[in-house]
């Protein structure tokens, strides 16, 4: 096996992560996670005792983490402990980039000894799963509705494919491949097997990664199987819990809209449910269509992007307003002080969208995956790498602030795995063509049927619109090369080699090139970036009245720190054309935006809560930061949508 993927007729695939050099914006950011949050992850999976639960040759522990309890109060079959063998793997994983970062001899010595944690407690059929051997014995595969135990399976094959690919080592590699030779045996339609599928999605889009990471066609048919089984008649939940003595319609969310299985994948219409299950689904979906030509997949995921980007998505990319069921509600309810967007579920709508694009390249999927990555993911992690958001708000009064773990720790090694693997998300490669979706400064070394291409761009990147990409090869080489023009870029200009080239190509929003390639040409393309006013779809109340400012790819939002307190008594003129930038220190350089605005203030004195006076106003100045960076300095309220001048 290589690192880079194997190349199959028909689609695009992203490089695999050791394929991608990245500097600049997310190489700093890489850097982080490597010098800290790597380390980190593994120090507070000691500290929560997930290691005693996993090693088969320390005593078995005491169940540590409350259960879930049903709408009536009474005790559900779930706690987050169930999967933490989840968690451990995206750690794993999240290690497994940084060591291909920054060689440690102590983190991989540390990773080594979970990995081999795993090799032993893997039962002589291949099965693994650390709850369902040590703390259940015996209930294997009686409840995949709620227990999490195929989604358990899918992180642990992520993560053995990113240590493989970083370190060489394959312990992890086999004991995964012979789990998922396991899951091929009991799971089917042959007779015998099980027809079912796990409540939680992330399996699917595990395997096709084994499958091209190993060559293995079976575990990519075996992905497309779960696909296809899903809410399939008569329901499987249904079935297993008559099975284990259970009345299938007495669990926590009353209805299979939670895990979208209520109907087969290619008749759903509408984005419901728990988004980050739904975002894991869809991922799925979008592999198997690329691994198989399926359009019917590909129609059915184009409906559902509609309905979830124009009815249900907030401006930063967060999706999932509702900490209910940590999903989704109705069209246009985004609240923003109560918004619940996990992180999670925004690396799943990145997921989703860079698994889109597997079809060909699209501007409305990786502006959309650009959108959540900067804003609604990148948030979770604090500038240095030590804290994390669960929920992304977009608006708090001061009392939302980043925490250092979690009771159900998803989204820390979520977001730092996204992080450290961000160069596979930047480019997509064909048999004969490159895509490049994400602007960062980086080298991608990618292999095409005519022979291996160097790419490197040169860029500050989101700070600055402006973008060298060089050519390498090793002889002349035709190929097409599509660069995104971002959606919210108005005019992008292009030159070759010095001179200036047509934009005019630009098929699904990418200029498009196809040429004969050499040694040493050199594209510039150049993206200004104004600053710009959004306004929602007056259905969303939430935000009437007022405006997003954005810059870039980049949301902004305005701190209690920068302009004082009762942000909602900011006014920002309608003129955007005095909008200066400046980078500020003490954010790492990021830039902010200052803007003229009006404060109001309410007289106080006679401390009535209405009047017939207006509040008295004056002119000042509005600093706003990128979104993804608030709350890395001192405590206070935040907002991202700011009235407006009527």
């Amino acid at each position: 096996m290589t690192s880079q993927h194997l190349l199959r007729a028909g689609g695009f695939r992203p490089p695999a992560v050791p394929d991608v050099e990245v500097r600049g914006f997310w190489g700093d950011r890489i850097d982080a996670v490597a010098d800290k949050t790597a380390m980190i992850l593994y120090e507070r999976c000691v500290a929560a005792g997930m290691f005693d639960q996993i090693d088969p040759e320390r005593p078995v522990p005491p169940v540590k983490m409350p259960w879930h309890t049903r709408a009536d109060g009474s005790p559900d079959t779930v706690n987050v402990q169930m999967f933490w063998d989840s968690d451990v793997a995206k750690v794993i994983e999240t290690a497994a980039y940084a060591l291909y970062r920054k060689p440690n001899a102590d983190l991989e010595a540390k990773i080594d000894a979970i990995i081999e944690m795993f090799a032993k407690l893997q039962q002589p059929d291949g099965y693994v799963n650390s709850w369902f051997i040590r703390m259940q014995p015996g209930l294997r595969w009686t409840n995949l509705r709620d227990c999490h135990e195929l989604y358990c399976a899918g992180h642990l094959m992520e993560g053995a494919v990113a240590y493989f690919h970083a370190t060489g080592k394959r312990t992890l590699l086999d004991v995964m491949c012979r789990y998922a030779d396991l899951i091929d045996k009991e799971f089917g339609l042959r007779a015998g097997q099980k027809h079912g599928y796990c409540g939680h999605e992330e399996i699917e889009l595990a395997l096709i990664r084994l499958g091209r990471a190993t060559g293995e066609q079976r575990y990519i048919d075996l992905a497309r199987y779960f696909i296809d089984a899903r809410g399939q008649q008569p329901h499987f939940f249904d079935i297993e819990a008559a099975a284990r003595g259970a009345d299938p319609a007495q669990f926590r969310h009353k209805t299979y809209q939670y895990n979208q299985s209520h109907l087969p994948v290619r008749e759903q219409t509408k984005v419901i449910g728990h988004a980050v299950r739904a975002m894991y689904l869809y991922s799925g979906m979008a592999d198997v269509a690329t691994e198989f030509g399926d359009d019917t997949l590909t129609d059915a995921l184009k409906g559902l992007w509609e309905d979830l980007t124009t009815k249900q998505m907030y401006v930063t990319g967060g999706i999932g307003p509702a900490a209910s069921n940590e999903g989704f509600t109705d069209y246009y309810d985004l609240p923003n002080e109560s918004a619940y967007a996990e992180t999670c579920a925004a690396v799943g709508l990145m997921m989703w969208a860079s698994r889109m694009l597997g079809r060909g390249p699209d501007r409305r999927y990786a502006d959309i995956m650009e959108q959540a990555l900067y804003n609604g993911a990148l948030s979770g992690l604090s500038i240095d790498g030590s804290r994390f958001f669960y929920d992304n708000p977009l608006e708090s009064r001061g009392g939302h602030h980043r925490w250092t773990w979690h009771r159900c720790p998803c989204c820390p090694p979520n977001i730092a795995r996204t992080v450290a693997s961000i160069g596979s998300y930047m480019y997509g490669v064909s048999a004969d063509g490159v895509a490049v979706h994400l602007y960062g400064d980086s080298t991608a070394r990618l292999k095409l049927s005519s022979g291996e291409v160097t790419l490197t761009q040169s860029t500050a990147y989101p700070a600055d619109g402006r973008v060298t990409l060089r050519i390498g090869l090793d002889a002349p080489a035709t190929f097409a090369l599509a660069l995104r023009a971002p959606g919210w870029c108005e005019a992008p200009t292009l030159t070759l080699n010095g001179e200036h080239t047509s934009t005019g190509d630009m098929s699904g929003g990418y200029i498009q090139l196809r040429r004969e390639w050499r040694d040493g040409d050199v594209l510039e393309l150049d993206l200004p970036m104004r600053v710009r006013a959004l306004h929602a779809h007056p259905a969303v109340r939430a935000d009437l009245g007022r405006v997003a400012i954005a810059r870039g790819p980049l949301i902004y939002c305005v701190e209690e720190t920068d302009n004082a307190g009762n942000l909602n008594g900011l006014v920002l003129s309608d003129d955007l054309s005095a909008a200066r930038t400046e980078p500020l220190p003490e954010l790492g350089g990021a830039l902010v935006i200052e803007l003229p605005a009006r404060r109001e203030r309410w007289s106080a004195g006679d401390g009535r809560l209405y009047s017939t006076q207006p509040p008295a106003a004056e002119n000042t100045t509005a600093r706003l930061v990128p979104y993804h960076l608030w709350d890395n300095r001192d405590a206070g309220e935040m907002l991202v949508w700011i009235r407006a001048a009527q």
